[in-house]
C-alpha cells in the first residue's frame, strides 16, 4: 500500500513585477495557512515519511513550514526541479521513480499540474486545488512504479477555507 500526499504551495506574493515566477515568496496568508494545514494532518496522524518539493521559493517555503510542524528537519526535504511547472506526465514520472522503502510521501508543488494529476490518478473530480490545499491518495500497490491512471483512491481533500473543518 502506498500513499501520496499532494500539497499545493501556499498563497504567494504578486506585488513585485520584476520578480521571476520561480522566486515569488509566500504572502502573509501563505505563511499562516501552511502550519495550519500541517497541523490538521498531524492531528489525524497523517505525517509522511518523505517530503519532496519543487525548488520554487513558494513551494519549498511551504514544505519547510510543514516539516517544522511535523518536527522533521528541513534538510530532509528532497528538492526535485522537474516538479516546477510540471504536467501530469512529468509528475507521474517523478512518482514512479520514488524509492519503495517509503510508503507515504508528500509532494509540494503547483497547479494546474497537481489538480490534473489528482483527477488522473484517482476517481476524484476536483476542479481546483486551492493554495495550500492537500490531497491524500492511496494506491493498492507495493511499488511506486505501478502508480498510473485511475489506480488511486481519494482519501482526503482539504484546504484552508474548507467547509468541513473539524
Amino acid at each position: 500500500m502506498k500513499q501520496l500526499l499532494l500539497v499545493r504551495h501556499g498563497k504567494s506574493e504578486w506585488g513585485n513585477a520584476h520578480l521571476a515566477d520561480f522566486d515569488r515568496p509566500l504572502n502573509p496568508r501563505g505563511h499562516r495557512n501552511a502550519p495550519e494545514m500541517a497541523a490538521r494532518l498531524l492531528q489525524k496522524n497523517l505525517v509522511p515519511q518523505q517530503l519532496v518539493s519543487s525548488p520554487a521559493l513558494r513551494a519549498i517555503t511551504t514544505a519547510k513550514h510543514f516539516a517544522q510542524a511535523w518536527k522533521k528537519s528541513t534538510e530532509q526535504i528532497k528538492e526535485d526541479p522537474s516538479i516546477y511547472e510540471a504536467n501530469v506526465k512529468t509528475l507521474l514520472k517523478v512518482i514512479n521513480n520514488f524509492k519503495n522503502k517509503h510508503d507515504y510521501i508528500a509532494v509540494f508543488g503547483h497547479n494546474p499540474g497537481f489538480t490534473d494529476l489528482v483527477n488522473y490518478l484517482s476517481d476524484a473530480d476536483i476542479y481546483n486545488i486551492p493554495t495550500c490545499g492537500t490531497v491524500l491518495i492511496e494506491f493498492e500497490v507495493d511499488d511506486w512504479a505501478l502508480v498510473s491512471h485511475h489506480t488511486g483512491k481519494l482519501l482526503q481533500f482539504d484546504y484552508p477555507k474548507s467547509p468541513n473543518d473539524d
